[in-house]
């Protein structure tokens, strides 16, 4: 029961997401995801292949509905590296890493993510256009500058904190400059 209120919680996230239609086709997207978090533990303590399904599920109706690209965040044990479609990674001219994410080298959102993708591949950094981070697991170093942080209605998937960012080019010129 827990697990449906949680997708329910989910869901809303994604749903402001695409009424919110910040994201275009082809946009990267990263997610960052403690599933140990989600289920009210310490992050890292107890990962959870069953909360990792239903987070992949949700977000691939974002991907879908948005043409955005899915990249996952591995845990602090693979220094944060990413998990994504090789097709991504050779469309962004990005450097594949040896390693396979699993459970307790990696997380267990990114392992499932790794086993759901039809090319898998890591890669060490990103930048990508806008994000999401479930039970604060830091997302901020993979993405564009500048960051601009979103606070939508639904601020928890179950006991975790979700922040979501999207990102802006920068402002540069000073005050003659004139901006779009």
């Amino acid at each position: 029961m827990q697990l449906e209120q949680w997708a329910k919680e989910l869901r809303e996230i994604v749903d402001e997401w695409l009424t919110l239609d910040l994201l275009s086709e082809g946009d990267l997207f990263v997610v960052g995801c403690s599933t140990s978090e989600v289920a009210g533990e310490h992050i890292g303590t107890a990962g959870s292949e069953e909360i990792a399904e239903m987070i992949y599920q949700e977000l691939s109706r974002l991907e879908e509905k948005t043409g955005v690209a899915l990249a996952f965040q591995c845990c602090e044990h693979l220094n944060r590296a990413i998990v994504m479609e090789k097709a991504v990674m050779r469309e962004r001219r990005l450097d594949e890493v040896t390693v396979i994410p699993v459970r307790k080298a990696g997380g267990s959102m990114a392992a499932h993510a790794y086993k759901q993708f039809q090319e898998p591949v890591v890669v060490e950094a990103i930048e990508a256009d806008a994000g999401m981070d479930i039970g604060e697991t830091m997302i901020g170093m993979h993405l564009k500058r500048v960051a601009i942080p979103l606070r939508l209605k639904q601020r928890y998937v179950g006991h975790a904190r979700v922040s979501n960012a999207k990102t802006r080019p920068k402002l540069i010129g000073g005050p003659r400059s004139v901006y779009c």
